[in-house]
């Protein structure tokens, strides 16, 4: 039998469980890890067909030297607990004590940015990937983006990424996470801070509704095309394509400006997880392809060239499952394209990982409009 060569950590989660499963579809042993080793047994029993996969279950503390031992197994950690700001560095640091490459799914600007200036370049000295963020809302974007780049001349990204359905418990903590963060975009080669409070209307492609959305956290976007020499500037913007959540999020947006922000940190945290918990304290209900989509659309410009690039998709977190498993896998057949910190479209390429997902039936192939 061979080795279990990848953990997942968080494995009893939505998206945890999601990274199992294809990661039994693509063959590849795998350790499922958390600190309940009962309930992450009760979820892998809900996989489909995982009898036929080479896994084990291994219960383990949140701390670094315990999660170290369990990772000096292994080669490559796909770590689904968040929010990664608050839980995510004793992960990190027990990857570079085990010698360990470390993806995760974060949708937190500020822990990428961290991560950045903390481990980037530490990882690359033990010529071992850092990426942070490989998910639908900021991994099929990165593609969508990357499709523009191929057109020369174009030097302007400007960025939509919404999809439809409901946060999981661990994405609705993370959401309100962001909330007390500063946002940046990428604008000629700089990080700019978004105005706080900010919300846009947008014409989404594919249908007449128009849609609200938000700068989302700022995404991770601008900080993986800042030393891309072919961008200038990229601003993004996201969301879900119910309004009444997107404006839950803005009176909950405002609501942490005028009444939290003012509160001691460790009380700002309580208090925006408790708010999470009433928003979303249950797990959401299974992905259905037919309810369940998802929308990337890139507006490319330069002086004188203009690419557009929509990816029509569904299913946003099996997007995302797919994502980390094929990374994971990856990384055990060979070395990635980027070390240290890099994107999944950097360490992997965007080509593949739009292969992937077209394989799988999660995404259309992409609509590409060029004027030049």
């Amino acid at each position: 039998m061979s080795k279990q060569k990848v953990v997942v950590y968080g494995a009893s989660g939505y998206t945890g469980r999601l990274v199992c499963e294809y990661l039994r579809e693509l063959n590849i042993p795998f350790i499922a890890a958390g600190r309940n080793a009962k309930r992450i047994q009760e979820v892998m029993n809900c996989i489909p067909g995982i009898e036929t996969a080479n896994y084990r279950v291994v219960e383990v503390k949140h701390e670094v030297d315990a999660l170290a031992k369990l990772f000096d197994q292994a080669e490559v950690v796909c770590n689904m607990v968040g929010p990664f700001i608050k839980l995510g560095q004793q992960v990190v640091e027990a990857c570079l004590k085990a010698n360990c490459h470390y993806l995760d799914t974060t949708g937190e600007q500020d822990w990428l940015l961290y991560a950045q200036s903390e481990w980037g370049d530490k990882f690359a000295k033990q010529k071992l990937l850092l990426s942070p963020g490989i998910a639908h809302m900021y991994t099929t974007g990165e593609i969508a983006a990357n499709i523009c780049l191929e057109t020369p001349g174009v030097d302007t990204l400007d960025i939509l990424t919404l999809w439809k359905g409901l946060p999981t418990i661990s994405s609705t903590q993370t959401i309100f996470t962001i909330l007390k963060a500063n946002w940046y975009y990428l604008e000629e080669n700089k990080l700019v801070e978004w105005k706080p409070g900010q919300s846009y209307e947008v014409n989404v492609p594919g249908q007449h509704e128009q849609t609200l959305v938000l700068p989302w956290g700022g995404t991770s976007h601008p900080v993986w095309f800042e030393k891309d020499p072919r961008v200038a500037t990229c601003k993004v913007l996201g969301g879900v394509f119910s309004r009444e959540v997107m404006q839950g999020v803005i009176e909950a947006q405002k609501m942490i400006e005028d009444k939290i922000k003012t509160l001691p940190l460790s009380e700002q945290e309580n208090a925006l997880s408790a708010i999470a918990s009433s928003v979303q304290g249950s797990m959401p209900p299974r992905e259905n392809p037919r309810i369940n989509k998802s929308v990337d659309s890139v507006y490319a410009s330069g002086p004188l060239t203009r690419v557009h690039c929509v990816i029509y998709g569904n299913c946003n977190y099996k997007q995302t499952g797919l994502l980390q498993a094929y990374a994971a896998r990856s990384l055990l057949m060979e070395k990635p394209k980027r070390i240290g910190l890099a994107s999944a479209c950097q360490a992997f390429g965007h080509r593949n990982l739009l292969g992937i997902l077209r394989n799988f039936g999660l995404v259309m192939n992409p609509v590409v409009t060029i004027q030049n």
